[in-house]
């Protein structure tokens, strides 16, 4: 019984180092990709003029574009189209696109989709929304009209899950195109 307990004290030990090991990798993997996320919305403030750089809990929203009229709240309503990317340290590119409804971007990107929903996305920001918590976060304070990336880690993105072409803990970055917003 004592080699037995011993042995399983021991399996316990190392599973648990094994796990600690994991947890402390995905945290230097995040904090790699918020490093190159922060190094790229750096290289933009050099641009004239400069874009907008909004921070919020993990999700950074780059304004490209300056939409007007009040700004999207929590539990309000907001429709726009969008091109997801698989965020690589610079702008996007289409060969890391992962899914877009707007068709523009599709055709620009060489996709050929045998049904495509090219429909304009209409989604009530909150906490049960089905967006990751990255775009959910970045789409917080948008205005109608306005056009800007939403770029975030893979801490906020779709985590440890594989989800078609996209690896797991990718960081990932989204154009947005917001047509209008309510916030009744």
């Amino acid at each position: 019984m004592g080699k037995f307990f011993r042995y399983c004290l021991m399996a316990a030990a190392a599973f648990c180092c094994m796990s600690a090991c994991k947890k402390q990798s995905l945290e230097t993997t995040y904090s790699s990709q918020e490093d190159r996320i922060d190094s790229f919305i750096e290289s933009l403030s050099s641009q004239d003029p400069a874009p907008r750089i909004v921070h919020n809990g993990g999700s950074n929203r780059i304004v490209l574009t300056e939409g007007s009229g009040e700004e999207l709240a929590k539990g309000g309503t907001v429709s726009f189209y969008y091109a997801g990317y698989i965020f690589s340290g610079s702008a996007p590119s289409a060969s890391n696109l992962f899914i877009t409804n707007r068709e523009e971007t599709a055709t620009e990107s060489g996709w050929t989709l045998t049904s495509p929903d090219y429909g304009i996305l209409t989604v009530t920001l909150d906490d049960d929304s089905s967006l990751v918590e990255g775009l959910r976060k970045g789409l917080a304070g948008v205005r109608g009209g306005e056009i800007c990336y939403i770029v975030f880690s893979g801490k906020y993105g779709f985590g440890d899950k594989i989800i078609g072409n996209i690896p797991a803990n990718s960081a990932l970055i989204y154009q947005i195109w917001v047509e209008s917003l309510t916030n009744d």
